[in-house]
């Protein structure tokens, strides 16, 4: 799959920025967290996010949510339900042409990079304050949000290389009600909220769609087909706390990264000639794409980030890529 079309499914299948912050932050596991030496980790907030971790895999709810980006508002129906030891999800969007996202029978102990770089709790006794290194975390009451009192946790970065982000969750379920991801100069860049929200077994929606894509549960030992470059390569500069996602080879043409809350991708496409020097950024709410052209072991490529990063952070990345051996 080319960069180019890579693209163009992220733009069809509706919201991934969204939806992987809405998973990502709902994934974490950490115990209590009293006592916490980090600056700026406010144990309180902690334990919320503690709860809301837990709140996803033991309720069921089903609600119509809204994503904005600028002016643009997208508007969404969600269905979680838990069943024994999985958790079943699908979202459809409601606007536009219509697309629909299912997510089945994901196992409840599956822990991704990004989960575990969340399991903050053991480690801030240790001394290790994980994602709490690269963000403060600060917690007081929130607004009303689908009709549910919601407490705010104030998500600050500690740097120039990741936006900050402002969670309400539900104060009786500590369910994750709505996320606003904060750039520059405190400019809302994205808001994700519920509008309507019921909790309890539910029914997947039978609206009508254009496209139906089936969220399939990785294997990192298999690799598809047709994706290697020929030549090993890496970013050798990422801003801290970030790690790669999946069991990419050397030579395949994406590496994912993600500190917990953002997530980016980097791509590598060989190209048949040279092209003119110069660099190509698209922007569209939190989500940033950043392309260049150069040369690697002699061979013209063109070097791609795109993810929930500020435009320097994305330039910093790509101009880091290089082959390995």
């Amino acid at each position: 799959m080319t960069v180019t079309s890579t693209v163009r499914r992220m733009r069809l299948i509706l919201g991934p920025t969204a939806a992987l912050l809405f998973a990502a932050v709902q994934a974490l596991a950490a115990p209590s967290t009293s006592g916490v030496a980090c600056p700026g980790a406010e144990p309180e907030a902690l334990d919320w996010l503690d709860r809301m971790s837990r709140s996803s895999h033991e309720v069921d709810y089903r609600g119509v949510v809204t994503f904005q980006r600028g002016d643009d508002m997208q508007v969404m129906q969600i269905a979680h339900s838990v069943t024994g030891g999985s958790t079943s999800e699908q979202m459809t969007r409601l606007t536009g042409q219509g697309a629909q996202v299912e997510r089945a029978d994901h196992p409840l102990e599956c822990l991704h990079p990004g989960h575990k770089l969340l399991q903050v709790g053991s480690g801030l006794h240790e001394g290790d304050c994980g994602i709490a290194e690269h963000y403060r975390f600060a917690v007081s009451d929130g607004e009303r949000v689908a009709g549910r009192e919601a407490v705010r946790i104030q998500v600050e970065p500690r740097d120039m290389y990741r936006y900050g982000y402002i969670l309400e969750l539900d104060r009786e379920t500590a369910l994750l009600l709505k996320t606003s991801t904060i750039g520059r100069g405190a400019k809302v860049l994205e808001r994700f909220q519920f509008a309507d929200l019921a909790y309890g077994q539910n029914e997947q929606s039978s609206a009508a769609v254009a496209t139906v894509h089936h969220a399939a549960h990785p294997n990192p030992a298999e690799q598809p087909a047709g994706q290697s470059v020929g030549m090993d390569w890496n970013p050798h500069w990422l801003p801290s706390g970030f790690m790669i996602t999946d069991a990419a080879g050397h030579t395949d043409r994406r590496r994912t990264y993600t500190d917990g809350l953002a997530v980016f991708s980097v791509f590598l496409e060989p190209l048949r000639g040279d092209i003119r020097p110069g660099e190509g950024v698209a922007r569209q709410g939190s989500t940033t794409s950043y392309t260049r052209g150069m040369r690697l072991a002699g061979q013209p490529v063109l070097v791609t980030v795109i993810g929930e990063v500020p435009v320097n952070t994305a330039r910093m990345v790509a101009d880091s890529v290089t082959q390995t051996r």
